[in-house]
Parts: C-alpha cells; sequence; structure tokens
C-alpha cells in the first residue's frame, strides 16, 4: 500500500508531453540505469534538483575580467578570420612574418585566456 501524503505533496496535476519513439526508448533507459520507479521520477529529478546544477556567482570584478576575456577572444577569432581569408584567397599563399606574429598573438592571447578561464571555474 501507497504512503499516505499531505494534501501539499499530492501531485494531483497531469502534464502529457510527446517524444519519439528513440526517446522514449532513451528514457526508458535512462530512468532503469537511475535505478527510478518510473519515468517521471526520472524527469522530476532531472528537472527540479538543485544538486546536480553548478551556480557560478561572479563579483563585480570577476565579471568585468570575463567581459573583457570574451572581448578578447572575439579580437582573436576576427584575427583568426583575416588570416584565414588571406590563406584561402590564393593559390600557393605562402605565410608572411606578420601573418606568423599574428598567429603567435592569437595563441599567446588564448593561453592567457584559457589561465583566466581556469583560475575562475574551479
Amino acid at each position: 500500500m501507497r504512503p499516505h501524503l499531505p494534501d501539499k505533496e499530492k501531485r494531483n496535476d497531469m502534464l502529457i508531453i510527446r517524444v519519439t519513439r528513440e526517446e522514449k526508448i532513451r528514457l526508458k533507459s535512462l530512468t532503469k540505469r537511475g535505478k527510478f520507479a518510473c519515468m517521471s521520477d526520472y524527469i522530476r529529478s532531472r528537472i527540479f534538483k538543485q544538486s546536480d546544477r553548478k551556480v557560478i556567482s561572479l563579483d563585480e570584478n570577476t565579471n568585468n575580467q570575463l567581459k573583457s576575456l570574451d572581448y578578447e577572444l572575439n579580437k582573436i577569432g576576427v584575427n583568426l578570420n583575416q588570416l584565414s581569408k588571406r590563406m584561402n584567397s590564393f593559390a600557393g599563399y605562402r605565410i608572411s612574418d606578420s601573418d606568423r606574429q599574428l598567429l603567435k598573438q592569437a595563441l599567446e592571447m588564448m593561453r592567457q585566456c584559457l589561465i583566466l578561464l581556469q583560475k575562475y571555474l574551479r
């Protein structure tokens, strides 16, 4: 016999969703693998369980640094796109010294961005 639940904990509203056959098979598999009693329990745990989510709170300084990082990564992308366009526009294009310098700068900027991201996301 099921345990008696207080009215506040009873689930009286029904939600119907449509899925493909493959999605349903995957849901059943995930339900069994997670050792849930039913798909509803599995889906509720995935939607409402907060412990699986990683929430990152940033102070103003960190937020500004990440915005700066985003700006720098965008500049790197623009530089790489310009270089790629030059290289692909001409048959037999040879990389010039200025192109090599541009690539070195982009690589160094990406390394600095990676170091900063690793510092804040650990």
